[in-house]
C-alpha cells in the first residue's frame, strides 16, 4: 500500500510546528454537522447554477465520453462566469466605495458569486471581441477591510 512521506521544507520542524500551532488558534471551531450542512449548502447553490448555466442539455445516448465531455464542459463554463463575477463584484465594490458607501467584509461574504440577472445566456454572441485584450484584473480589493473576517469552514 502506497504511503505518504513527510516533506522535507527549507524551514526547520519548529517554525513548521509553529505555524501549524498559528493556524489552528485562528481555525474557528465548528462541529462536524455545522461544517457538512454549509457545505451542503454551496454545493446546492453551485450546482444549481451550473445547471442554469449549462448548454447542451441531454444526450441522445448512453456514450460515458460524451458525457464526461459534457460534465467537464459545463463545470468549466460555471467556474468561468463564478470567476468573471467574482471580479464583476470586485469592480461594483470599488466604484460603490469610490461614491461613499461603507461595505464591509462580512456584507461582501453574504453575496454568493452566482448571480444571473446580467447574463444573456442566448443573447447574440459578436465574434468580432475575440481578438480584444481584457483589462488586466487586480484581485485585492483593498477597499474593504478583511482583517477581523472569520474564515468559512
Amino acid at each position: 500500500m502506497p504511503t505518504l512521506k513527510r516533506r522535507r521544507g527549507k524551514g526547520s520542524d519548529a517554525e513548521a510546528e509553529r505555524l501549524t500551532a498559528a493556524i489552528e488558534r485562528r481555525m474557528p471551531e465548528r462541529s462536524l454537522l455545522c461544517i457538512v450542512a454549509r457545505t451542503v449548502h454551496w454545493l446546492k447553490s453551485y450546482n444549481g447554477f451550473s445547471k442554469w448555466i449549462g448548454f447542451g442539455g441531454v444526450l441522445a445516448d448512453n456514450d460515458p465520453e460524451e458525457q464526461e465531455k459534457l460534465i467537464k464542459f459545463n463545470t468549466l463554463l460555471a467556474n468561468l462566469v463564478v470567476f468573471h463575477n467574482a471580479l464583476d463584484i470586485s469592480d461594483v465594490v470599488r466604484q460603490l466605495v469610490a461614491e461613499g458607501w461603507e461595505i464591509t467584509a462580512d456584507q461582501l461574504g453574504q453575496i454568493a458569486p452566482y448571480l444571473r440577472a446580467h447574463i444573456s445566456r442566448f443573447g447574440a454572441y459578436a465574434t468580432d471581441e475575440l481578438h480584444h485584450q481584457p483589462d488586466p484584473f487586480d484581485p485585492l480589493l483593498k477597499e474593504v477591510d478583511f482583517t477581523d473576517v472569520e474564515l468559512a469552514a
